[in-house]
C-alpha cells in the first residue's frame, strides 16, 4: 500500500497576497489558479524540486483557522537559501545548528503559517 502526501492546504485571509508571497518571494511554481464556481478559488503552488504542493484559496479552508506550523523545506545549501529569501524581503531567522549535521532556519508567511528550512549534511550519527 502506498500513501503520498501531495497537497497541504494553508489558511489565508488574502489569496492574492499569499500567491504573490509564495510565487514571487519564496520561488514556488504556480500550478493552478482556477475558479471552478460557487465563489471557490484554488491556487496550487509547488516548491522547486518537490512532489508536494500547497494550496490556498477561497472555499478550501477556514480563513480564520489557526496557522499551520512546522512545515519543512529540505535544502542542500542553507546559507544560499537564507540569503536569497532575505534578499526578497522574507524575515528568515539565523541558522541554528542542531548537531549531527542538522541545521535549520525559519520563516513565516503573511498569515503566520511557519516554515523550517532544513539542511542535513552527511549521515547523522545514530545512537549505538
Amino acid at each position: 500500500m502506498e500513501m503520498r502526501l501531495e497537497l497541504v492546504p494553508l489558511p489565508t485571509t488574502d489569496v492574492d497576497r499569499s500567491k504573490a508571497f509564495y510565487l514571487d518571494q519564496v520561488g514556488f511554481t504556480l500550478d493552478h489558479d482556477v475558479e471552478p464556481g460557487n465563489g471557490m478559488r484554488v491556487v496550487q503552488l509547488t516548491p522547486p524540486g518537490s512532489a508536494c504542493s500547497i494550496v490556498v484559496g477561497v472555499g478550501i479552508s477556514d480563513p480564520t483557522a489557526a496557522p499551520v506550523h512546522g512545515l519543512h523545506l529540505v535544502v542542500d545549501d542553507l546559507e544560499t537559501v537564507q540569503q536569497t529569501l532575505r534578499g526578497k524581503g522574507i524575515g528568515v531567522s539565523d541558522i541554528s545548528d542542531m548537531g549531527g549535521g542538522v541545521r535549520y532556519a525559519y520563516f513565516s508567511d503573511p498569515d503566520g503559517n511557519s516554515w523550517a528550512l532544513q539542511q542535513i549534511s552527511g549521515s547523522p550519527r545514530l545512537p549505538q
